[in-house]
């Protein structure tokens, strides 16, 4: 019923900036705060980066992400059956690809003003926010709109990532920034590109997709972490769950003798 009040009320989401995104970051966001830091993250104040294994995996792993989202967008349409609906998916396309490109730019070039380097890491989460950002319309922008919508989505990414962390909530792939601060933004450009859009139904989904996630996450978390426990042991933590899980090392290259 609540849904469907939404849909009244003209919230417009067209492939799921909120309803997969954001949602899936405010699930994220409970787990992380009931779960704590990793070891050795925050120190007397300090920030301490944990890099990832293989960036050239994380790089891989990205452009699947791209390709993927083609279909996420593209088949959001629903249809191709005549040459409206072909037409929009065309166009569908071909934003998704312009605000992901816009959005790897935008937190490259950021990266390399801030902190003196061009962050991979940062670069792959720029473009992924960029695809974040135009989920919630893909076809009523312009390319160059579409690419803007990326570009704002790949510099809110990078200023998110820096101020989570500043705020001691460990989040080691950045998800909570890119699905959660991004989410949001993609469904307020939303108002930007689509006449049909309200500034005050976007809110108010925001706000509902956020308590709800929030809010039912939070529960289970706690109800998990309150019987079964939701962390794994110091040693093992240090020594990696692979091991404690898999039985076998993930990176045997990197073990020390």
């Amino acid at each position: 019923m609540g849904w469907r009040v939404l849909d009244q009320l003209g919230f417009l989401d067209f492939a799921g900036s909120g309803v997969v995104h954001l949602c899936g970051a405010s699930a994220a966001l409970a787990g992380v705060l009931l779960l704590g830091a990793r070891k050795g993250r925050y120190v007397k104040g300090r920030v301490l980066a944990l890099p990832g294994c293989n960036l050239p995996m994380a790089t891989l792993g990205t452009f699947i992400l791209w390709l993927g989202w083609f279909g996420f967008n593209g088949g959001s349409e629903l249809k191709i059956s005549n040459i409206s609906e072909a037409n929009a998916v065309s166009m569908v396309f071909v934003n998704t690809n312009m605000a992901a490109a816009g959005g790897l730019v935008a937190a490259l070039l950021l990266s390399q003003l801030w902190f003196g380097k061009a962050d991979l890491t940062m670069a792959l989460n720029g473009a992924l926010a960029g695809l974040v950002a135009i989920t919630a319309e893909p076809l009523t922008p312009s390319p160059g709109m579409a690419t803007l919508i990326g570009v704002v989505g790949g510099l809110l990414v990078v200023v998110a990532i820096i101020v989570i962390d500043k705020l001691k909530i460990d989040d080691p792939v950045g998800a909570i920034s890119v699905h959660g601060v991004v989410g949001i933004w993609g469904l307020l450009s939303v108002v930007i590109t689509n006449p049909g859009a309200k500034l005050s139904s976007q809110l108010i989904g925001i706000l509902v997709i956020f308590s709800w996630a929030f809010g039912t996450s939070f529960i289970v978390w706690m109800g998990l972490k309150m019987t079964m426990g939701i962390r794994v042991s110091e040693e093992e933590e240090l020594e990696g769950v692979d091991i404690a899980e898999c039985g076998l090392e993930a990176y045997p290259e990197f073990t020390r003798k």
